[in-house]
């Protein structure tokens, strides 16, 4: 059954549990490429996206597996949430976050878990090949902007696929790491990662939903 647009809106989600079933270079390549045709201003397509998958992913969960360990922090390039963010913003990401815990079973008062479970991102939750994209660093945000229409063109074409993803800005918080491993040029900063991969639906992660406010919310007509 061929899926519409509405449909792989409405079924993409954030998936935290993979299958280790490759999914072939060639498909992840002509997805890549399809969803250049994203909205771009000016047609600058600024997005710069490179595949990592098979022994390079090994590389680097075992590159991040020590940085962990030791404790080693960076200096993120880019604020990934506003440093004083307020309701209602504060609160959503509260309540997905505490839902997201809840569902795995994690209580509040166990940090080890939690931070246990957060480590995870860094093994891309057992997905088996992950899209890194990254950005001159002369652009600005109508470029960041362009940055997020294109990773949703990918992320819903996946979804056509039959394919899970689940973007991560986690990356941003190494980015000296994870900007020597891709190899980027000084004048390139990079914004996120996206695993993808073949969803565990046994995975008692992948049973969240979040919530959407509700339309009165962030919707007005202007007459």
């Amino acid at each position: 059954m061929t899926m519409d647009v509405r449909q792989a809106v409405a079924a993409r989600r954030s998936a935290r549990g993979f299958l280790d079933t490759p999914v072939p270079l060639a498909q992840l390549r002509d997805l890549a490429e399809a969803a250049a045709r994203a909205p771009s201003g000016g047609n600058l397509q600024p997005w710069h996206v490179q595949i990592v998958q098979g022994d390079a992913m090994a590389r680097l969960k075992a590159i991040m597996a020590d940085r962990l360990a030791s404790g080693a922090s960076e200096t993120p390039q880019y604020a990934i949430y506003p440093p004083e963010l307020d309701d209602p913003w504060r609160g959503r990401r509260f309540a997905v976050g505490e839902a997201l815990y809840d569902r795995i079973g994690i209580p509040r008062e166990d940090k080890a878990g939690r931070r246990r479970w957060f480590a995870a991102n860094y093994r891309f939750f057992g997905a088996p090949a992950a899209y890194f994209c990254s950005v001159d660093r002369r652009m600005g945000p109508p470029q960041w902007s362009d940055l997020g229409m294109y990773l949703q063109t990918l992320m819903l074409l996946a979804v056509e696929a039959g394919l899970a993803t689940c973007p991560q800005e986690c990356w941003a918080m190494y980015p000296e790491t994870v900007g020597r491993f891709l190899e980027l040029p000084e004048g390139r900063m990079l914004f996120c990662g996206v695993a993808i991969g073949f969803e565990d639906t046994d995975a008692p992660v992948n049973a969240l939903r979040s919530e959407r406010a509700p339309v009165g919310e962030w919707l007005s007509v202007v007459a």
